[in-house]
């Protein structure tokens, strides 16, 4: 079976650049509190923000980047584009982007997916020649807050499944190991981990084997009701997974020290 490999390395003080063939990056921002280092992620070549996720850049980008003018960072942390049903947005943020060139794709009529499945497939749709194996889609703002709107985060991995996509907080990330690879995790210990975990979601699992890890699981079956992997402790570089479901794999994101 193929192996996917994974890296979060777009957590390191310099974003990797998409002239690096190996990836290629987008970034949506979502209406949840922003994660300190959204200005880490502030280089791909596609950047979102879904409805209200508008608001919370325009308001707490300032906030993160404290001393510098306020004016200043608001028009250099423009979105491309700014996508949703529009029932969250202040009119303030929506004139002030629309000013400088941002693009509004106003799709109220849709109200049975999230503001994070149309900006997802806004993307998919703006880079039809990539291949999706290359594209990581880091999604700031996708956890805290209202448990079902994390809920819906989470179906959106499943949704999408075949695009790597990242859900970001200030705490961890979260993204699908799909069942179709066996994955390679390789560990930015300057900014991540060390705790971790792998939680079968939709489906239990029957067989699941990883290596690099603190309560490494061999063979082991996984489902809620029984056993699943939490509170976890990534001791090696490389973590290796294969599972005969999805899971999802969370680690803790490091706090500055």
């Amino acid at each position: 079976m193929e192996v996917m490999s994974h890296s979060s390395s777009f957590l390191l003080p310099a974003l990797p650049s998409n002239n690096d063939p190996g990836v290629t990056y987008a970034l949506i921002v979502l209406n949840q509190r922003l994660p300190r280092f959204t200005p880490l992620l502030w280089q791909p070549q596609l950047r979102l923000c879904a409805d209200g996720g508008a608001n919370r850049l325009f308001d707490e980008m300032p906030e993160i980047l404290r001393g510098e003018n306020v004016l200043d960072v608001r028009r250099r942390f423009k979105p491309d584009v700014i996508k949703g049903d529009m029932d969250s947005i202040r009119s303030d943020v929506k004139e002030f982007y629309v000013n400088l060139g941002t693009r509004i794709v106003d799709e109220a009529q849709d109200q049975d997916t999230t503001d994070l499945h149309k900006c997802i497939a806004h993307i998919r749709d703006c880079i039809p020649d990539v291949d999706k194996n290359r594209l990581n889609i880091l999604v700031a703002g996708a956890l805290g807050g209202r448990f079902d709107h994390e809920i819906g985060n989470l179906n959106v991995l499943y949704k999408f499944s075949n695009i790597r996509i990242i859900l970001l907080s200030d705490d961890c990330l979260i993204q699908l190991l799909p069942k179709t690879h066996h994955h390679e995790i390789h560990i930015q210990s300057s900014v991540e981990g060390p705790h971790c975990g792998l939680v079968p979601v939709g489906a239990p699992s029957q067989s699941t084997t990883t290596t690099g890890l603190q309560w490494d699981l061999i063979d082991m079956e996984m489902s809620f009701g029984g056993l699943i992997s939490t509170s976890n402790i990534v001791r090696e570089e490389k973590i290796t997974v294969r599972s005969d479901s999805d899971l999802l794999w969370t680690i803790s994101i490091r706090k500055p020290t």
